[in-house]
């Protein structure tokens, strides 16, 4: 309830404020009426005209609700509105965030006065297709045979747990797009290290963070479609978001796994375990994968979806080869949403699937939950930001210039906030071009928005807390100090510096 009181505080504070502090415009006064907007392109830069229009017009509109929202007072009362919808929306979990950012929205406009922003559409329209065709992979069993497979390479080599685990998990959400195809893998990796005498802290630590890794690394995750959308009027592609994110966030996991092999106590000597063991607590281990039913349907379903995955990849890298209307290049949103849409018809067809089943499994549920949290969080994002551009620019678009690597820190921030990379990316990478980064560095601090393992109640964190029987995977007493936290900071940090590296290469 305290929550709702704040948000009850900020509404009945604005509304006299608010009424204070809009004036009345007449068109043609110079100020919203007719902004006159110069855009100053330097000599050897090759900018779309297009693009300049459209950033023109963007700060035109920023100039016009900045009439509205000038005073500081109230540019801070909606920040804080925004994070009262974020914080409220994360603790309902599920929908939760989506409904609390239109909720936020709604504030916005109606009591603030700012302009609704863009709605994205195309981001929630691609991260469905993606969904549909891993959901159908799912039903189909695919899910099923690659854990499969992941337990046979486990435990025919026990001894290296610790490095093996988090390339399974790093594997499996880089193929479906996202982490929490992990869930089935996560009691496995626990026994296996058991059964070794190896404490199960040190391989579902990280194994959980290269889940979250890689999600900025595949190509069909909500947040790299998100990114590419963002980007693609800069002239980036599929090619030039993945040369840079995909070996950054590998080595990254790497260097995490290398530290995760030293952590804690040996087993053998960890307190909990072996008050556990005394007691009786841990019996025999029981955990077993589910066989496949019909091997024909899954690894089908499985080849699929990998080739459809390749054809994205291959048609985001070469614009050519997408077909052109008007002597434009079809967009990549529509190539992925037909590629993946179709991916889905052909594994149901070819493997008599249900589509009914395939809506009913847990990768469906969790992608429309993104869907909806994208939804509400970044037309909230969008709406705050473009509303108060021109005093967001002149406030901070130096000390970023200086420090670019302090945007970094706002994703990271923000993804703690929102739990979610995509709508991470939705809501804050949009004010990074409008800061004037480059899009190569923006590409380079991606991994960035991995930070919802800081806060240690996301659901494979959870998850992983709980499979593992010896105790050792754990909360600590002052909560931020849980098995997840330096293993997720040196992944993190080893991959934006390896972003930067590689930035400066390419």
């Amino acid at each position: 309830m305290g929550f709702v009181r704040l948000l009850l505080f900020v509404v009945v504070c604005a509304m006299p404020l608010v009424a204070v502090s809009q004036p009345d415009v007449v068109p043609g006064d110079g100020v919203a009426g007719e902004a006159a907007v110069c855009v100053v392109v330097p000599d050897g830069d090759s900018i779309n005209a297009s693009i300049a229009t459209d950033v023109a017009a963007e700060i035109a509109v920023g100039a016009e609700q900045d009439v509205a929202s000038s005073s500081p007072y109230v540019v801070l009362l909606q920040l804080v509105l925004v994070f009262v919808c974020i914080i409220l929306g994360a603790r309902k979990g599920g929908i939760g965030l989506g409904v609390f950012g239109g909720m936020g929205t709604l504030l916005l406009v109606f009591v603030f006065g700012l302009k609704p922003g863009e709605l994205p559409i195309d981001v929630m329209l691609m991260i469905a297709a993606v969904i549909s065709a891993a959901a159908s992979m799912q039903a189909a069993g695919g899910l099923d045979f690659l854990v499969k497979l992941a337990e046979k390479i486990l435990r025919k080599h026990p001894q290296y747990v610790t490095l093996l685990a988090p390339l399974v998990t790093y594997v499996f959400t880089f193929l479906a797009g996202t982490g929490h195809v992990a869930y089935s893998v996560l009691p496995v990796i626990a026994e296996v290290a058991r059964e070794t005498k190896i404490r199960p802290e040190r391989p579902l630590g990280i194994a959980v963070i290269a889940s979250q890794q890689a999600i900025t690394a595949s190509p069909i995750s909500a947040a790299t479609v998100a990114l590419l959308g963002i980007l693609a009027g800069e002239n980036i592609s599929m090619f030039d978001i993945l040369k840079i994110s995909i070996p950054a966030t590998f080595v990254g996991v790497l260097v995490g796994a290398l530290f995760s092999m030293k952590v804690g106590k040996p087993l053998a000597k960890d307190p909990e375990y072996l008050r556990r063991l005394k007691s009786g607590e841990l019996g025999a281990s029981n955990v077993k994968t589910a066989d496949v039913a019909n091997r024909f349907n899954a690894i089908s379903s499985v080849i699929i979806f990998i080739a459809a995955t390749a054809l994205i990849v291959l048609f985001g890298s070469f614009g050519s080869l997408r077909p052109s209307f008007g002597g434009e290049s079809l967009d990549m949103p529509l190539i992925i949403e037909m590629i993946m849409l179709s991916a889905a018809a052909i594994i149901l067809l070819l493997t008599r699937t249900s589509g009914a089943k395939a809506a009913q499994g847990s990768v469906f549920a969790a992608g429309m939950q993104a869907v909806v949290a994208i939804f509400g969080i970044a037309w909230m994002g969008d709406t705050f930001i473009k509303g108060n551009l021109v005093m967001l620019q002149s406030s901070i678009e130096g000390v970023v210039s200086d420090m670019p690597w302090l945007f970094g820190i706002a994703l990271f921030v923000m993804s703690v906030l929102l739990y979610s990379q995509a709508a991470t990316v939705r809501a804050i990478m949009p004010l990074g071009l409008n800061l004037g980064l480059p899009p190569m560095l923006l590409i380079a601090l991606f991994p960035a928005v991995n930070g919802y393992f800081f806060i240690p109640n996301y659901p494979t964190i959870v998850a992983a807390i709980n499979f593992d029987r010896t105790g050792t995977t754990r909360i600590g007493k002052w909560v931020l100090n849980h098995s997840f936290m330096l293993p997720g900071l040196i992944a993190t940090f080893v991959a934006i510096g390896m972003g930067l590296l590689l930035m400066n290469i390419y």
